[in-house]
């Protein structure tokens, strides 16, 4: 029989953190009574966490744990908890008690009794320095706009609730973690709901996201999800309408220099040769990169987007 609930915890060097954490989740589960397991996806730390998360497992049978040979980052990490959570609902949370177990009853109740699909968290208090909130409101205010989903405050919480049937049925790979809602929606999980959440001022270590870094490849994966829901099953659509485009007006700038020429010739008026016009070069080197456009999307068309291996992670343990 499945658990009531998964806890699927990605970590990256929190030793420290995790005996409280699990102690914290333990407590909550216990006292509302949910089955629960909890998951914890050790991102190639080189501290001590896999050790902690092994004595972890060794008194309690509900604790599981993945452990990478490497980093890999944090949506691999997800990808391979959300492969082996069996929970009717998925709760994630981050491992640097940032994020409240206290939350997880409110959260299951939203998406078992109010039929929600995703419940996503929202820090509206938060403890994160500067470099770190300004990048983060101004990337929620883009992807509010670029995804459509109005009613989303922090995209990138990392405090969220699913129903099973949504973690496995998207494909969370490179740094998408910060788009889940935008992948649950274009996967046909349209009720997306947000929570208030209290968020932990930092207990132990340091941040392990940069504010730049995260402004910077926030923005660039946001474009790449876009494309991709937009035109990645139809790359003929956007690369054939630009190469015939440039192709056309690269064309009809030829026709119109050599018409040009042509008239000068038949009124035996004196006239630069062809050649001479900067025009001429620019016309060809529109129908050129016209036609490499349009072959851009015929391979396009061919080549699938699936890439082979994209999401084979090594895995070095498991319990």
């Amino acid at each position: 029989m499945n658990p009531n609930i998964s806890v699927v915890v990605p970590l990256f060097n929190e030793a420290e953190s995790l005996p409280e954490l699990y102690a914290w989740i333990k407590r909550v589960m216990d006292t509302n009574k949910f089955t629960y397991e909890i998951i914890f996806v050790n991102d190639g730390s080189t501290d001590e966490s896999w050790q902690v998360i092994e004595q972890l497992s060794e008194k309690d049978s509900n604790v599981h744990g993945i452990k990478f040979r490497r980093n890999y980052g944090k949506s691999p990490a997800l990808f391979c908890g959300f492969n082996a959570a069996q929970g009717d609902v998925v709760i994630t949370m981050d491992a640097d008690l940032q994020d409240s177990p206290d939350e997880i009853p409110e959260l299951y109740r939203m998406i078992t009794e109010d039929g929600y699909d995703l419940v996503s968290g929202y820090k509206q208090k938060r403890y994160d320095p500067l470099s770190k909130t300004i990048p983060t409101k101004l990337f929620n205010a883009t992807a509010r706009k670029v995804s459509g989903i109005k009613n989303l405050h922090d995209f990138n919480c990392g405090l969220k609730a699913y129903k099973k049937a949504v973690v496995k049925n998207i494909e969370v790979y490179g740094e998408m973690h910060r788009y889940i809602p935008y992948l649950a929606k274009n996967a046909g999980f349209s009720k997306i709901g947000e929570k208030v959440v209290q968020h932990q001022a930092r207990k132990f270590g340091k941040t392990k996201f940069g504010g730049l870094n995260r402004f910077v490849n926030g923005y660039l994966d946001l474009l790449s999800l876009w494309f991709l829901n937009s035109f990645g099953l139809k790359p003929m659509h956007v690369f054939g309408f630009l190469g015939t485009l440039m192709f056309l007006f690269g064309f009809i700038a030829v026709i119109i220099v050599g018409a040009i020429k042509l008239v000068a010739i038949c009124n035996h008026t004196p006239a630069p040769l062809v050649t001479d016009s900067p025009y001429f070069y620019i016309s060809l080197t529109m129908m050129i990169l016209g036609t490499q456009l349009f072959v851009a999307g015929f391979l396009g068309e061919l080549i699938s987007r699936n890439a082979e291996g994209r999401n084979n992670y090594q895995i070095e343990k498991e319990i």
